[in-house]
């Protein structure tokens, strides 16, 4: 099986119907070192499995930083002869466009402090302080890159490392549905790894899709959820610190998974958890991975401003009480 392509941070239950009959197909298996559960209502055979397989092996070849000879592991080695295909091009806008919007608390040039922290491919560094953190920042800056008109990519450094990790499953995950609204297929629920991308309803049941978001204190092997939301057309995805983190056995620092862009440190912000609905999964898949670094003041500024997108987020008072805040559109997706 091939590495973990991404990080998962919250996992998300999704509820539906529990068994396969004549109307509704479900294709079961592992992509990006992960699960996928996809369930779609279809009179007309399909091969979907194919088109699936070939949808993940596209994505991996193009922004897989687990595979060697990926396009984005060659641009961050130096190779500038990279032509980038359309799957680069377009995860690297939709990035663009969410790095613009939250003001650089979303940049996909963090890979060299990913990398450092011990959270990407490589093996992190014994020792980080203020100089090596100033040292790494200079190799950090999406304004420093830029795909050119004939398609490669030039960085202002060479040492500066893309990594998609927080965008391109969400996008993997919109690619699949596009495929089988392609196949004419116009009801559908994917799930991958937690994120969940719904078309349509459920037409066994004749109504929404369901999904669940989960419990900050859920445990591993009994998961709870604190809401269940109707999904109709629309995408969800979360992000969240209490599992993925890592204790530094040298100086004992705790250092989480989502990591600020501005000032270099993957230190806990207030926002223990963010839920997003979106859409399109690429969306709601960067945006949480924003809002657990900008905090939830921040985000509670940046909201409003964002068209169709909604948030579920816990976070912590100047108290250390957990608290929830959720915007009036997630609130309305709420299933009573």
């Amino acid at each position: 099986m091939i590495k973990q392509l991404f990080f998962l941070s919250l996992t998300m239950l999704f509820f539906s119907c529990g068994n396969e009959t004549e109307h509704v197909k479900v294709l079961q298996g592992n992509a990006f070192g992960t699960t996928y559960a996809i369930q779609y209502f279809s009179d007309v055979p399909l091969e979907a499995e194919k088109g699936i397989d070939s949808v993940f092996y596209l994505v991996n070849k193009s922004v897989s930083t687990y595979i060697p000879k990926s396009d984005i592991s060659l641009i961050n080695l130096g190779d500038t002869t990279v032509v980038t295909d359309n799957i680069f091009k377009e995860v690297f806008r939709i990035s663009e466009t969410v790095f613009t919007n939250s003001k650089g608390y979303f940049d996909p040039t963090i890979g060299v402090l990913r990398n450092a922290y011990g959270f990407g491919d490589e093996k992190p560094l014994e020792r980080i302080d203020s100089v090596t953190l100033d040292s790494l920042r200079e190799f950090v800056g999406f304004r420093k890159v830029k795909i050119l008109s004939n398609g490669t990519v030039r960085k202002d450094h060479p040492e500066i490392y893309f990594d998609f990790n927080a965008v391109a499953k969400g996008y993997g995950i919109d690619l699949i549905g596009r495929f089988l609204e392609n196949q004419g297929v116009e009801n559908y629920l994917i799930e991958l790894g937690g994120e969940l991308l719904a078309k349509g309803k459920n037409v066994e049941k004749n109504k929404p899709w369901l999904a669940g978001v989960e419990a900050v204190d859920s445990e591993v092997e009994n998961r709870t959820a604190s809401a269940v939301i109707k999904l109709e057309n629309k995408a969800m995805a979360s992000s969240g610190n209490y599992r993925k983190f890592r204790i530094d056995e040298h100086s004992g620092q705790k250092y989480v998974h989502t990591i600020n862009p501005l000032t270099g440190r993957a230190q806990q912000s207030d926002v223990t958890s963010a839920t997003v609905v979106a859409p399109n999964c690429a969306l709601a898949d960067a945006y949480a991975t924003t809002f657990m670094a900008m905090g939830l003041e921040r985000s509670k500024q940046l909201l409003p401003t964002l068209d169709e997108v909604e948030a579920y987020l816990t976070y912590v008072d100047a108290d250390n009480n957990p608290k929830v805040f959720i915007t009036e559109g997630f609130q309305e997706l709420i299933s009573e």
